[in-house]
Order: structure tokens, then C-alpha cells, then sequence
């Protein structure tokens, strides 16, 4: 190999790093505001906001995104009940601006941030199966509450 196709090889590397730089630089930034960690500190859940959008991941995956802090707050509290219901003890941490956002959307609702969470839950708990969940029928997606994009 020579030296000279070296040299290309590495200016087109450097070209294609400053590009993905560029292109990063270019979204808006990730805020991360809420974690779920178990006893050994592993990350079971999180939630952050980029570009104004909640998102939520669990088990390294995007679960779900949405414009609703309260729900995404309903979302990580139900998951911690869950952990704990099966043994598993949990800690859930959260940002002021998540816990204030999702104040905001109930009393936008007319209901205390409780109960708001309750009705979230309560529309969560309604919902019908997706993706043919019910004996193999393939049923419509709900769209009447709120809904995870």
C-alpha cells in the first residue's frame, strides 16, 4: 500500500467525521429528566426531552414518545410499581421541569397532578389490544385518549 492511498483514505475519514460532527451540531439537544435504576444501579427506564418532544426508553429501546410530561411521569411511576410489586426494589428520579410540566397539563385539565395521573392511567387501562392482540383478530388502534407516538 502506499503512502499517498494512506493519505486519502485518511483525509476522507476525517471529511466524513467533520460532516457527522456538522450534522449533530444541527438537532436540538437531548435533556435527559427522569431515570428508573435498580439496586445495582442499572438503567431500567428514562425519559428525556429533545426538540420539545417527551421520549421515553426502556431496556435500551425507544418505548414511546409524546408531548405529554404527565404522561410520560404516569409511565415512569407505573413501571416503578410494577418492579416493586414483583420484588424488585427500584428508584425513581425525576427533574423539577418534568414533575412542574406535568402540574401544568392537569391544572390546564382542572385536576390536581394525582388526579390526572389517575385519569391517565384509568385511558391506559381501557385501551384495547393492538396489533391483533385478541385471538389473533386484528383490531384498530385506540385514538380516543392519549397515545404514545
Amino acid at each position: 500500500m502506499s503512502i499517498q492511498s494512506k493519505a486519502h483514505r485518511d483525509a476522507r475519514k476525517r471529511k466524513a467525521e467533520r460532516e457527522r460532527n456538522r450534522a449533530r451540531a444541527g438537532r436540538p439537544p437531548i435533556e435527559p429528566h427522569a431515570e428508573l435504576r435498580d439496586r445495582d444501579g442499572n438503567l431500567l427506564a428514562g425519559v428525556v426531552r429533545q426538540g420539545g418532544v417527551w421520549v421515553l426508553g426502556m431496556d435500551g429501546r425507544i418505548a414511546g414518545s409524546s408531548d405529554s410530561a404527565a404522561q410520560m411521569l404516569m409511565l415512569m411511576r407505573r413501571a416503578q410499581r410494577l418492579h416493586e410489586e414483583q420484588g424488585v426494589p427500584v428508584k425513581l428520579v425525576y427533574s423539577d421541569v418534568l414533575r412542574d410540566e406535568a402540574a401544568l397539563e392537569a391544572a390546564a385539565n382542572g385536576k390536581s397532578p394525582e388526579e390526572h395521573e389517575q385519569q391517565l392511567e384509568a385511558e391506559m387501562a381501557s385501551a384495547r389490544p393492538v396489533d391483533g392482540e385478541d385471538e389473533g383478530e386484528r383490531q384498530e388502534p385506540d385514538t380516543s385518549g392519549p397515545a404514545l407516538h
